[in-house]
């Protein structure tokens, strides 16, 4: 009976209707309202009932969570004067207000239907300059202005800890990946996948979650990297080293579906807590039944030559900070993916259930 009227709850929370709207930007034009409903509904499970109910499908993302540490990059070109050939860029302040809350109709938005935050993003669109991929994706921002240094973070070996704005901190996400491009090389490991958790440091990125999921598969893979800081003289050697979540992240053409990954639609968690000088990461699917699984890491970033790499000097001496999102990977150089639509299926979505941020 529980279950029945949990299904209930869900299928009534899950309604929605398209809005025939069309709008354009950049590269993509497509119904406004299409890409929300896209997807196959939320498993009914007690979980996924409760992060519904706890969301408001009429209110603008800013107004069911708390984005005031918050900037965002949109996938295409700002239309502020001082911006004019950039990324669009919404600051903390604007993104983070509750009276005058910013949304975006095709790359950020509420979910008419769960009130999740969805971050949508083509295949190919404006990027910032040190990147080839199209991003709708925050940046948190823990001062006002990007030169000081308190608008980041460090670990506890840093000589320096104290001129930042935490030592360490906590993002916590909820979420679901809704689609990813359908087009690309299977032998390239962007295509068909997203970034959907960061930390970046100044040159490198000792942390990247992501998820991918081949065309003709049911399952897709959640994975997360570690790059190796190698800077200066050596800075062309950096490399990412990979781990396995759920699933396998380097799967190829003519490949096993991996039934112990995750879906497109299905709910999950990661939490990325640094203490001192340790990276703690937790990964959870099945959030509250019966098969939950849970899945751990640590690594200890101020120690160089993570699994024995000459070129890591690790991030003891590095500023950091979190990003979370949907980092598109699948674009049109290198992935080899195509950019054709929406109806085409080359974008990514990603809606985000729950998303906390502890500095």
């Amino acid at each position: 009976m529980k279950k029945v009227y949990l299904s209930a709850i869900v299928a009534t929370l899950l309604v929605g209707c398209a809005n025939t709207e069309s709008t354009s930007n950049n590269q993509v034009t497509y119904e406004t309202g299409k890409v929300a409903n896209s997807t196959t509904p939320l498993p009914a499970t007690a979980h996924t009932a409760t992060l519904i109910a706890n969301l408001d499908p009429n209110k603008a993302p800013s107004q069911n969570f708390d984005l005031t540490k918050w900037k965002i990059n949109i996938p295409m070109e700002d239309d502020k004067p001082n911006r004019a050939g950039k990324v669009m860029e919404i600051s903390a302040q604007t993104l983070g207000s509750t009276t005058n809350p910013y949304t975006h109709p095709d790359w950020f938005y509420t979910d008419a239907r769960t009130g999740a935050m969805v971050f949508a993003t083509p295949n190919k669109a404006m990027t910032t300059p040190n990147s080839k991929n199209a991003r709708s994706e925050l940046r948190a921002m823990l001062a006002k202005s990007y030169k000081d240094p308190k608008n980041n973070f460090a670990i506890a070996a840093n000589l320096d800890a104290a001129d930042y704005g935490s030592i360490g901190g906590e993002l916590s996400a909820t979420l679901s990946v809704d689609w990813v491009s359908t087009s690309g090389n299977a032998e390239k490991n962007g295509a068909f996948s997203s970034v959907i958790g960061q930390i970046h440091a100044q040159k490198n990125e000792p942390l990247k979650i992501a998820y991918r999921k081949l065309p003709g598969h049911e399952h897709g893979s959640l994975y997360w990297r570690y790059e190796i800081n190698a800077t200066g003289d050596n800075y062309s050697k950096r490399k990412d080293i990979y781990h396995n979540v759920f699933g396998q992240y380097n799967l190829r053409a003519g490949s096993v579906d991996p039934i112990d990954g995750i879906k497109l639609g299905e709910v999950f968690s990661y939490d990325v807590n640094v203490e001192g000088n340790m990276m703690n990461l937790t990964f959870i699917k099945n959030i509250g039944e019966a098969d939950e699984v849970v899945k751990t890491f640590s690594i200890d970033l101020s120690k160089p030559h993570y699994q024995g790499e000459e070129y890591d000097e690790g991030y003891a001496n590095s500023w950091m900070y979190f990003k979370a999102g949907n980092y598109n990977q699948c674009n049109v150089g290198s992935s080899e993916c195509t950019n054709n639509g929406i109806d085409a299926g080359d974008y990514a979505k990603v809606s985000f259930y729950e998303l906390t941020l502890d500095q």
